[in-house]
């Protein structure tokens, strides 16, 4: 163009920002200063917006100095626009000073100063401007209702909402899609979601964010049957779905470990070709790691072309999950060896798959690398190496990282604790805890678990009562987490009554976990008639049974001699619940018949279940081979025991025994003689006793 104008200027820095090229946007806006046009409203109104979206402060402010000289900073659009680029940026206060000083504020500056409010979370302010625009009859748009739909959100009060719906209602507003998937998803967040779904329902022109909205929300319910109905009825609208619905899908079916349906649905994408978006092939990697198919997300991995820094993270996390923790490192390596950076979640997530001492130097290394990289003053990082330097066994260095960090929040207090507890010094992690309180923080659900897991490892009693009476106090006692873990510590203290009363105190009747531990605290006290009384109560609540509530029920009838009934609960797995039997449910079983002199049966259970005999159930079969004096049994079981882990002392002391028992002394000491050979020591039991 020979004979540019603020006109063609302003459209050229206005296109380039709404187009998300802000940096080049105030390039132009800086070239247009050099040449000597003078900007109006709408050439500033961009540049701010531009500002905003870069959160730019400093350049947003020379702006808003140079709108007060060419004498337009009263200006409605102007105005609103520094409003929001202030709020943008989190500086609320100076937002406010704009909004104070401007002579006659328009519908938009409102707007523009409800949108800030609930922005930065001041969610009464926004509201209570709303309400001040109704008193004194400011005509409202569905900007305004939309930024009081937000304030509402982060309110969280349910009636206040249910009262700005009202008002929509009446004010007649034409209210399009965005305001109604807005009000959708207020109402799933305040708890109010038969409102939303009547919302959902009433809309003539829904969107695919309006199905997304609701999707979303099953999603987050875990209610895989009406998501995937949901789905299907936006199909039959003709309404094709975007990379959004499909990661909320494949997000469900990692949480629901639903492999079949992420399959189905896999092809569905493919065909439609979204498998290219990153957020897509995020979620698959996600899914396919948390369903156990690692090879599958690693294919995904490999086959998205560029990989921003979430994919990286997502397929780290997935090896992480599966316990992979070498090829986590692998991955890791590569990532650095490429050039890309990783971010905080990179190093948190690496620092987590560092499993054991044999990953010391890898963990050094990434150590020093948060370091130089600045990632070390982040509160989850810092957390994330107190834990790893733990499962070192490193406490010192977990306590130095724990003293350093300049800013401590809940998690770094919550690893400091958890690390002791691993440890075994349950003094040191109750220290903590006093000092968290002395501090004036309030510990919450995880911290007080992690120090009544310590208390329940350590069997200390009054320690428990202790933390049972801190948890009243702080109103955590019908937390999920925290009422299983008192249940638990009280039963390994001895104290069943405790755990009775801390089972009926959590008054939550569905939730699996709660009642699996009470079945664990009674199987533990060998309580059969209870424990089948809580296993009864669990099913009147219609809440399925967990492999580990089988466990506690197979070995409370080993324990009792009660084959025939621990048999029932073991078939009742796949022929009453539909679930394929774990290796713990069949490891309960070997010990069922083992114990209690079924061996044959036993050694039947180890060559037909679909899993390879690990340690633990050779153990058990040589342990009833001893009891019940089967010499060619035990035997044959030692030997199996000690291919898969020679320097165990278990194997040796049990076949001595076996022998001992049936008076064949040479044999017991020809096994004596042979760990000195080996070079196996028997580990000597002990006891404890709190003073």
């Amino acid at each position: 163009m020979h004979d540019r104008n603020i006109v063609s200027w302003t459209c050229m820095v206005s296109g380039f920002i709404q187009n998300g090229e802000c940096e080049m946007g105030l390039e132009i806006f800086l070239d247009m200063m050099r040449g000597g046009y003078q900007p109006n409203e709408f050439t500033l109104g961009s540049v701010l917006r531009g500002c905003a979206n870069m959160e730019d402060i400093e350049f947003g402010s020379s702006v808003h100095c140079l709108a007060l000289k060419l004498g337009i900073g009263n200006n409605c659009f102007v105005g609103s626009s520094l409003i929001y680029m202030y709020a943008k940026c989190g500086d609320i206060a100076d937002a406010e000073m704009v909004f104070e000083c401007m002579d006659y504020c328009d519908v938009g500056c409102l707007n523009a100063m409800i949108g800030g409010y609930a922005l930065n979370g001041y969610s009464f302010q926004a509201l209570e401007l709303v309400s001040l625009m109704r008193k004194k009859r400011v005509n409202m748009d569905q900007y305004t209702y939309m930024s009081a739909i937000k304030g509402c959100s982060l309110l969280g009060d349910l009636c206040l909402g249910r009262q700005i719906h009202g008002m929509i209602i009446r004010s007649e507003v034409a209210f399009g899609s965005s305001g109604m998937n807005s009000l959708i998803d207020m109402y799933f967040k305040i708890g109010g979601q038969e409102y939303g779904l009547k919302v959902f329902n009433k809309m003539r022109n829904k969107d695919v964010i309006s199905w997304n909205t609701v999707l979303g929300e099953f999603t987050q319910d875990g209610n895989a049957r009406d998501a995937v109905k949901l789905f299907s009825s936006m199909l039959l609208t003709g309404l094709k779905p975007n990379h959004i619905t499909f990661s909320t899908l494949f997000r469900l079916c990692g949480v629901l470990l639903d492999l079949c349906l992420c399959l189905q649905l896999h092809s569905l994408v493919f065909r439609l070709g979204f498998l290219a978006e990153s957020v897509v092939a995020n979620s698959l990697i996600d899914m396919f790691s948390r369903c156990g198919v690692h090879e599958m997300a690693k294919s995904v991995f490999d086959s998205v072309p560029v990989k921003d820094i979430t994919t990286w993270n997502e397929m780290i996390l997935g090896y992480k999950l599966n316990g992979y923790a070498t090829e986590a490192i692998k991955v890791f390596c590569n990532l650095r060896k490429l050039g890309v950076e990783g971010n905080e979640v990179t190093f948190s997530i690496i620092l987590g798959a560092c499993l054991g001492t044999e990953h010391l130097e890898v963990g050094r290394q990434i150590h020093g690398t948060t370091m130089r990289l600045g990632f070390d003053c982040y509160g989850f990082v810092s957390s994330s190496l107190i834990t790893a330097y733990a499962r070192f066994e490193l406490f010192g260095d977990s306590f130095k990282i724990f003293n350093e960090t300049e800013r401590l929040d809940l998690a770094s207090w919550g690893a400091m604790v958890s690390a002791f507890v691993l440890g075994g010094y349950i003094d040191e992690a109750l220290g903590i805890l006093n000092h968290l309180i002395k501090v004036g923080e309030k510990p919450d659900e995880f911290i007080f678990g992690s120090v009544l897991n310590g208390c329940a490892n350590m069997t200390a009693y009054h320690r428990t009562k202790c933390i049972h009476s801190m948890v009243i106090q702080t109103g955590f006692e019908k937390h999920v987490c925290i009422a299983s873990a008192l249940i638990d510590a009280y039963a390994k203290c001895g104290d069943v009554k405790s755990s009775r009363m801390a089972f009926d105190c959590s008054s939550r009747n569905d939730d699996a976990i709660l009642y699996n531990t009470m079945i664990t605290a009674y199987a533990l006290h060998g309580r059969l008639e209870e424990t089948i009384n809580i296993f009864e109560k669990m099913e009147l609540a219609n809440l399925q049974p967990t492999h580990a509530t089988f466990v506690s029920v197979i070995s409370l009838c080993s324990h009792l001699g009660l084959v025939e009934l621990g048999c029932s609960f073991f078939d009742s797995i796949s022929s009453v619940y539909k679930m394929v039997p774990s290796e713990e449910n069949f490891g309960s079983l070997v010990d069922l018949f083992s114990r209690n002199g079924f061996l044959e049966e036993a050694k039947h259970v180890l060559e037909v279940m679909p899993f390879a005999p690990w340690p633990a159930v050779w153990r058990s079969i040589l342990n009833g081979c001893r009891i019940h004096g089967n010499r060619n049994l035990g035997e044959w079981a030692s030997k199996h025991l000690l291919q898969l882990v020679p320097k165990n002392d278990a194997a040796y002391v049990l076949l001595s025994n076996l022998y001992t028992q049936e008076g064949s002394w040479d044999a017991a000491a020809k096994v004596g003689s042979k760990m000195l050979e080996k070079g196996v020591t028997k580990n000597p039991g002990y006891s404890s006793v709190e003073v």
